[in-house]
This record gives structure tokens, sequence and C-alpha cells, in this order.
């Protein structure tokens, strides 16, 4: 029989902590970088309408509670959207980190857009792994926002739900921050009862170096729209720290001379643009003020070349 001391033990025993790594999946431009931003509550990746904006693994931290109240930690994996259109080393690599993702994972966000689903999200949904290696798939039909009928996603759901045995659920709107905290709730039970794996402040594993190239990217994409291809990216040259201060070099590297002109712009113009939003984001997400000094340079082929492709960043 439990005695009145058995019982005093139980209630002074900390609650159990929760911590996991959810991974975020989807075809390119479902929304899965915005997604992650709102969970974390901070940008931590960038956006853009531009396809392969996301060419890295991206961790987002996001803390609920203390670890008094055993509270939970989402290790959130933002990840490459799945390339099927082309076979550059580039696409390659970018295929082979969502691979590896799914393989190190406690839960998955399949993300899509509500009421649609495509030759490509079937091929990410294929990813999924399955048998012995399987992981709680929930699915998130996002973008609710722009749909017009709701009725309508009845017989999508049923569709859906043939498809492959989802977990959850989970219609939203990245952009409403209701939803988003309703997905933090309907994720927490799947994460495993272990210690946190970082600090409760902590809101990315990514340096500022990092962090830095990502949003002059972001800034390049969102400048040149369409004009520009793909296949162009930012290596930081110089990243120096000197109390509040950032001093930055950074290249916009492209495959050809015509690039080169597309980002430079009229007198220079569209490079100043650049580099004067990239430096007022970085002076707010670092909280210091920010010299920036970009070029651009070309290196034909970069895409296509596996040394390159290590070079500037990609593993």
């Amino acid at each position: 029989m439990a005695t009145d001391t058995d019982f005093s033990a139980v209630a002074a025993a900390p609650a159990a902590q929760r911590c996991g790594l959810v991974a975020i999946v989807g075809r390119p431009n479902v929304g899965k970088s915005t997604l992650l931003n709102a969970l974390v509550g901070q940008k931590v990746s960038i956006t853009s309408a531009k396809a392969q904006t996301t060419r890295h693994r991206i961790t987002g931290i996001r803390t609920v509670g203390t670890l008094e109240e055993g509270g939970a930690q989402f290790v959130f994996v933002d990840t490459p959207g799945f390339q099927t259109r082309h076979s550059a080393a580039l696409n390659r690599t970018l295929n082979r980190t969502v691979h590896s993702v799914l393989a190190d994972v406690d839960v998955v966000l399949f993300v899509v857009e509500a009421g649609r689903f495509g030759p490509d999200d079937e091929k990410v949904l294929a990813l999924m792994p399955r048998g012995e290696f399987s992981k709680p798939v929930l699915l998130v039909a996002n973008k609710l926002d722009a749909v017009q009928r709701r009725a309508d996603l009845a017989p999508w759901l049923q569709g859906m739900q043939a498809r492959h045995a989802f977990a959850e659920f989970v219609p939203l709107s990245a952009k409403k921050d209701a939803d988003v905290q309703r997905l933090l709730g309907i994720v927490r039970p799947y994460l495993p009862e272990q210690p946190w794996f970082y600090a409760e402040d902590t809101l990315t594993d990514r340096s500022e170096k990092f962090l830095a190239s990502e949003i002059i990217r972001e800034k390049l994409f969102r400048l040149t729209g369409d004009e520009l291809p793909y296949t162009s990216t930012v290596v930081i040259d110089k990243f120096e720290e000197e109390g509040n201060l950032r001093r930055i070099s950074a290249s916009i590297v492209v495959e050809r001379d015509a690039h080169k002109g597309m980002v430079i712009g009229n007198g220079g113009e569209r490079l100043k643009r650049i580099g004067s939003e990239a430096r007022q984001e970085l002076e707010k997400l670092m909280d210091a003020k920010v010299y920036l000094e970009l070029w651009v340079k070309v290196r034909s082929g970069w895409a296509d070349d596996e040394a390159h492709l290590r070079s500037y960043g990609y593993d």
C-alpha cells in the first residue's frame, strides 16, 4: 500500500522534459521556410517565390515552458524542396540533404498546399520512411487561407488518407499565429521524453556568418525575380566582429557575364539595393551595426561542379 511519503515523492517529481527533431519536408514553394520561421517565432530561414530558396539544412529551435515545468524543445529542420526537374550536382546535393534529414528525425511534417497534390508532392511522399524505419508523419495542409471552399477539402483529405497512414491532419495558414500554436500543441506529444539539446534561449544552430550569406541571397532572389537563374549563390569572403560592429565582405557568384549585369543593374543601382536591404535586415537580426561590401563574380558551371559546391559550403 502506498504511504503519504510515497505520494509526496510523486508530487515533487519533476515533469518529463520532451525534446525531438522535427523535419519539415515538401516540394519547393509550399511554404516550408515561412512555416519554420513562424514555428520558431523569428526568422531563421530565408523565403522567396523562387524555387530552391532553401539549399541547406536549417535548424530552428523553439522551447516552450521551462526545465522545471518539464517543458518541450522542438528542434525543427527545414529542408530544401525535393528537386525533380534538374539533374545538376547542386540538385543532387539538395536531394541528399532531404534523405539524410529523414533518417535522423523523430517526427516529419509533410507540407503541401491545402487542396492540392501533384506529381512532385507524390515524389516527396514516396521518400517517407516506412516499415521498421517509419516515423510519425503529420500532413500539414498549408495556405488554407487561399482555399475558396472549405467543403472541398473533405474529399481531398479522404484521398490523402488513402495515400499514406498520416498520424495527424493539420490544415493551417503559416501566417496565422493561432494556427502555428495549434500545430505546436499537436506535435508536442510525439517528441521523445529526454533532456533538451540546446539552451532555452537558442533559436538556431547556424552562425551569424551563415545567416549573413542567406539574407544576402534572399535579397538577391527577391530583387532579381525570374531574371536571374537559380544557379546563383553567395559566399562570405570576410566576416569580422568588432564589439557591436560586423564587417562583412561577400561575393555573389553567377554563371555568366550576362547574369552579372542583371545583378549589378543600371549604374549599379540593383546591387546597391540588394546590399542596403540585406544590411538593414542583418542589423535587426544581429542587433549590431553592419558594414556590408558586395562583389559580383562569374564562375561558369559552378552548380554542376562537386568541388565548387563543397568550397561554397554545400554538403
